[in-house]
């Protein structure tokens, strides 16, 4: 089959040209960090310190690597993140699905007065005093399900997920489900979810996220070490490793001053990687799920 090539403009040339040269600039100042991340956490920290740290890393070290890796607490953080972002993501999801099924139904006639009271919520709320005598009456203290119980709701997905359902799938298909009898719970079921794969996708990526990097509850509400996520974990090991101690000699301070440094840059890559490991194979659905349910949202 003969193929028609079209002659682009002089205009179109420099339009592209232009296009790429910014997308490119763009590129460099997102990925430029990230990179810097990566070579400073394997450098001398006294080059980085001095600014010879750029491009490539300053005399190759581990040593950052192998002091975090020493800490078995470590891995217990990691069980405990993985777990309560695991199961987390998975009662975020169902609920916020449970929640926004109604919501998108035109028949519903509450709907209204829902939005609002959900809406409130969006921009007032108790507080952190009111919110711990709410958990510690609940039992929760120092409990792993207050991980994962409280905020187990987001109005802004909740609002995005409604939006989704309303313009993907079609009130025709429940005409048709209802005449088969099917009733509402078997219609979500059977029907719903296996439909709204895309958007289940981006709360996945939304939640799951927000569980990683959380750790200001398990501050608040834990105090048994063993139940610390990663992120409190990593905390207190830049805390202990902190030049706090004033009876130290200068040259331990310069030396533990300079660990820490170079520990910084590996906490960043030890507690981003399985973060970076599962957005490529979850980008498709969540730029779908994005735009369609941020219409009307």
């Amino acid at each position: 089959m003969k193929t028609i090539s079209i002659k682009r403009s002089r205009e179109d040339i420099i339009f592209d040209t232009m296009n790429y040269f910014l997308l490119s600039l763009a590129l460099i100042v997102v990925l430029y960090p990230l990179y810097f991340i990566i070579i400073a956490s394997i450098s001398n920290p006294v080059a980085v310190q001095s600014g010879k740290v750029i491009f490539v890393p300053v005399q190759v070290t581990f040593e950052g690597y192998k002091k975090i890796f020493e800490y078995k607490d470590i891995w217990i953080g990691y069980r405990n993140t993985l777990m309560y972002t695991f199961l987390g993501t998975l009662i975020n999801i169902f609920l916020t699905m449970l929640m926004a099924y109604p919501l998108s139904r035109k028949k519903f006639s509450g709907k209204r007065v829902v939005m609002i009271f959900l809406i409130i919520t969006m921009y007032f709320n108790g507080g952190l005093i009111p919110t711990y005598l709410v958990v510690k009456n609940l039992g929760l203290l120092n409990n792993w399900m207050v991980m994962v119980v409280v905020g187990a709701i987001n109005v802004f997905n909740v609002i995005i997920t409604r939006s989704f359902m309303e313009n993907t799938i079609p009130e025709e298909l429940y005409e048709a489900a209802t005449i088969d009898g099917s009733s509402h719970f078997q219609y979500f079921f059977k029907v719903v979810l296996p439909l709204s794969k895309a958007i289940m996708a981006v709360l996945a990526l939304y939640y799951g996220v927000a569980h990683w990097n959380d750790y200001f509850k398990g501050l608040i509400y834990l105090k048994d070490n063993n139940l610390y996520p990663l992120q409190l974990i990593l905390r207190g090991i830049l805390v202990q490793n902190d030049v706090s101690d004033t009876m130290m000699d200068m040259e331990d301070a310069e030396r533990r001053q300079a660990l820490v440094e170079l520990m910084k840059y590996g906490l960043i890559i030890v507690s981003s990687i399985p973060v970076l490991i599962i957005y490529p194979f979850m980008q498709k659905y969540f730029i779908k799920g994005v735009m369609i349910g941020s219409v009307k949202g």
